[in-house]
């Protein structure tokens, strides 16, 4: 089977609820799974209670990647399905010191990555 992936290293998106994220949309169709980003983004749907809009934004710009370089390797877009979506803990990244607390936090992060295939 042919397959095409999409990765973002780094993401600032949170770790949580992009893992969220990606459990729903796992195994889907791809056009479903735009769909429900999509609504997610634009409130009209939520998950427990929430929206995750920021995270929306980044898994659904990831999917698009996937799916441009499916088109690129000549699979049939409307046959594609979300094969494997994972969001790894990133490498530690320090935010500024500031004033108050003289120290800085750790920033949120995820590795992202989404694997279509053809079916």
């Amino acid at each position: 089977m042919a397959e095409a992936i999409a990765k973002e290293t780094g993401a600032r998106v949170s770790l949580k609820s992009s893992r969220i994220l990606l459990g729903e949309i796992r195994g889907k169709k791809t056009d479903k799974a735009k769909r429900l980003l999509n609504d997610l983004i634009g409130e009209k749907r939520s998950l427990d209670g929430k929206y995750y809009t920021k995270t929306a934004e980044k898994v659904l710009d990831i999917l698009e990647s996937a799916e441009a370089n499916a088109k690129n390797k000549t699979m049939n877009v409307e046959r594609l399905f979300i094969k494997n979506a994972v969001a790894n803990k990133p490498e530690k990244r320090m935010l500024p010191k500031s004033r108050v607390f003289m120290r800085g936090r750790a920033a949120k992060g995820a590795h992202i990555e989404i694997v279509l295939e053809e079916r």
